[in-house]
């Protein structure tokens, strides 16, 4: 079932609970009055009757009533029956008129023991409507009227709010089909707009999003979606078209060199020693470099369910002797003070890391790096060349590498890491060049809330 056949239904469903709940209502309360009318025209008929027998001359001696002479209703009012009923349950009524059927509690109202009442009575197929109150002493006034003409008005009234119910349901749902069809055709757009995207794969493609409405704030979000998709297929081949490119000048150097070995027998000594530790070398880089892109590739991960408060100070103790390891004739300087932030320690870890790997890697021999931690930063400084103001906006890029770098180890996507590892905590990562020479490198992360 479609979305626009939902919509149509249930606004014939609403209108139509609506209009059934007004009808019965407005059934119920009229049918109501009318027969409130009635008990009341019947009462006051009563009260005027017993009035009229009151008056003098109406009663002879003896205090009992003429049975047969009561009087028909004035000019005007409403007819109907009339009859005295004694609380033997005898009829007492003028010759040839129609009887009321003596109801249940009528000899009660004659002797006095009940209370006056009403009732419905059918009498030759007609509904009458009976009320029965006291006369005198042992005699129960019963005064009847029919119903044919109010149930006759309550009947035709029932059959317009059919009629207007059916009317009104069919309307809704022909305004609803209307109202639908036009609330329905930006969902329409999006709908075509979004199998257009899954047909073509056209990630560049975005949807005119106008207004506030809920359907223009699906279009934007859908158009963020669609950003993100493109950029990150984009980051995709571009990682992709760096990583073939890197990888194509150590794979050609490392096959020429294993082919040397493998078909010359002959070679000196010395020159398979050199070649053989050439290829220990490309191996290391092609390693480094795989780990590289590895790490690049995981980084659009989510890193929310690994987050934890972590001990900063730590983590830059740990990758301090690291790098010492890896680079003994640089000594470390550390200045590191206890500091907790929130993130995931492994990449942290990995980012701190880079940045004590690059610092060693500029150093001199016998040179110094001064590590820091102050107020959840990170702070790595080295002496050495420093980095050439051309080059500040690019260090951080995937596999680029300075000229100065181009005959050192290295990726060219330690640098990178760490600004993938800064983006995934909300931190940020700066480079300066101060004064007196060298580098300084700044990973400073949120205050945790």
């Amino acid at each position: 079932m479609s979305l626009r056949t939902r919509l149509v239904l249930s606004a014939a469903l609403a209108v139509a609970v609506a209009v059934t709940g007004a009808a019965f209502f407005v059934y119920a309360r009229t049918r109501g009055e009318l027969h409130r009318e009635v008990d009341a025209t019947l009462r006051e008929r009563a009260e005027n009757l017993v009035r009229n027998r009151e008056r003098p001359g109406r009663n002879p001696p003896g205090g009992r009533p003429v049975d047969a002479s009561l009087p028909p209703p004035p000019l005007g009012g409403a007819g109907g029956l009339t009859q005295l009923v004694d609380r033997g349950g005898q009829v007492r009524s003028a010759p040839g008129t129609t009887q009321i059927p003596v109801v249940s509690g009528t000899t009660g109202v004659a002797a006095g023991t009940d209370p006056p009442f009403y009732d419905d009575v059918t009498v030759d197929g007609t509904p009458l409507r009976v009320y029965t109150t006291n006369w005198s002493r042992g005699v129960a006034l019963q005064v009847a009227r029919p119903l044919g003409e109010t149930d006759a008005v309550v009947s035709d009234m029932g059959l317009a709010l059919v009629v207007t119910a059916v009317g009104g349901v069919l309307v809704a749902a022909g305004l609803g089909f209307i109202v639908a069809r036009a609330a329905l055709r930006p969902v329409r757009r999006l709908t075509t707009a979004v199998e257009d995207v899954a047909e073509t794969r056209d990630l560049s493609r975005r949807i005119d999003a106008k207004g506030n409405d809920e359907v223009s704030r699906l279009a934007g979000s859908f158009n963020s979606m669609l950003g993100a998709l493109d950029e990150s297929q984009r980051a995709q081949r571009r990682l992709a078209a760096d990583a073939s490119h890197e990888l194509r000048t150590p794979l050609t150097s490392l096959r020429t060199n294993i082919e040397v070995l493998v078909r010359n027998d002959n070679l000196d000594p010395q020159d398979r020693e050199r070649l053989v530790q050439d290829v220990n070398a490309q191996i290391v880089e092609l390693s480094a470099l795989i780990g590289g892109m590895m790490e690049i590739a995981r980084g659009d991960e989510p890193v929310e369910d690994t987050l934890a408060d972590v001990r900063l100070d730590d983590v830059v103790a740990s990758a301090v002797e690291v790098a010492s390891f890896h680079w003994p004739s640089v000594r470390f300087v550390t200045d590191v003070r206890p500091s907790v932030v929130r993130g995931a320690a492994g990449r942290i870890e990995l980012a701190v890391g880079n940045l004590l790997e690059n610092a060693g890697k500029w150093s001199p021999d016998g040179g110094t790096v001064e590590v820091a931690v102050r107020d959840d930063e990170v702070i790595v400084r080295d002496h050495g060349p420093g980095i050439a103001p051309a080059d500040a906006p690019f260090v951080f890029d995937r596999f680029w590498r300075a000229e100065a770098a181009q005959g050192t180890p290295g990726s060219g996507l330690g640098l990178a890491i760490v600004r993938q590892v800064a983006d995934q905590h909300s931190a940020e990562v700066l480079v300066e060049s101060p004064a007196d020479g060298g580098t300084l490198m700044r990973l400073r992360f949120p205050v945790p809330s």
